[in-house]
């Protein structure tokens, strides 16, 4: 519905989850991020969803947090202490891999994306975006630090380019194609096809076994900083697990038959 911050649509075992304030450029304000906090859980828990899609409604992916909305004090009071902030702020952020969302993500960026939306950018497996989107980060220029969103970034971009773009503020926006040159998004489609692109590859994703998905997706991100050894534990850790499931069963006989394989993420 029009008034929803979020809207969440199920078809072909892919959530779309669009946010949905355009008149504001889909900035994140307390009602849209308790919503797609929501939206994540529903995603990780309804056995029905095997991919997700987020994306942004109007000409945005989203700007950002709700300026407003932080100077009313709609988000921390600032009279708590330091360590209730930090508490608060890993309680509420609304982002898939700090919920531990283990199905694929795919992000379609739309337009703009800039501040704490950037984390939904970084946060996906597979980000993709339309050759109208830009990034930029203007925390400096209002004066806030940029924390959580460099963090992120620069685990997947030279650590160059997120200097450039946290110390420049609102002067410095990313293009598309730049982005997708250092690796921040995968793919740069004409504006028209960007749903239709994002929501293939998501049907792509789940013609493979969910299963294997999940575990090959948690695999990597879980070693990910930690030396091959031990990186290398937790992947073969989720490969056992898969390997006494019916899935796995399933895939052997089909590729023995030379037939699709019926897939249950069992």
């Amino acid at each position: 519905m029009a008034d929803e911050t979020v809207l969440f649509e199920v078809k072909d075992r892919i959530a779309t989850i669009t946010l949905n304030r355009p008149e504001r450029l889909n900035a994140i304000n307390r009602e849209l991020r308790d919503t797609l906090r929501d939206a994540w859980q529903r995603v990780k828990t309804d056995p029905e969803i095997w991919c997700a899609v987020v994306t942004g409604a109007g000409r945005a992916f989203s700007s950002g947090a709700d300026v407003e909305t932080l100077d009313s004090k709609g988000f921390t009071p600032p009279d708590h202490w330091l360590q209730v902030v930090m508490q608060e702020r890993i309680r509420v952020q609304p982002y898939p891999r700090r919920m531990g969302v283990h199905k694929p993500v795919i992000a379609a960026v739309n337009g703009l994306a800039g501040g704490v939306a950037l984390d939904l950018v970084t946060e996906a497996d597979i980000p993709i975006a339309s050759e109208r989107a830009e990034f930029l980060d203007p925390h400096v220029s209002i004066g806030y630090v940029s924390s959580h969103e460099m963090v992120n970034m620069a685990r997947r971009v030279p650590v160059a380019y997120c200097l450039r773009m946290a110390l420049l503020g609102t002067k410095e926006r990313m293009s598309a194609e730049k982005a997708m040159q250092i690796g921040l998004v995968t793919e740069v489609v004409a504006h028209e096809q960007l749903l239709p692109r994002a929501h293939e590859l998501a049907r792509l994703v789940c013609e493979n076994a969910p299963l294997a998905v999940w575990g090959t997706k948690m695999g990597i991100l879980r070693g990910l900083g930690l030396p091959f050894e031990q990186a290398d534990e937790i992947a073969a850790g989720y490969l056992k697990a898969v390997e006494g499931s019916e899935d796995h069963s399933e895939g052997t006989r089909a590729f023995v038959e030379k037939r699709k394989p019926r897939w249950q993420a069992k």
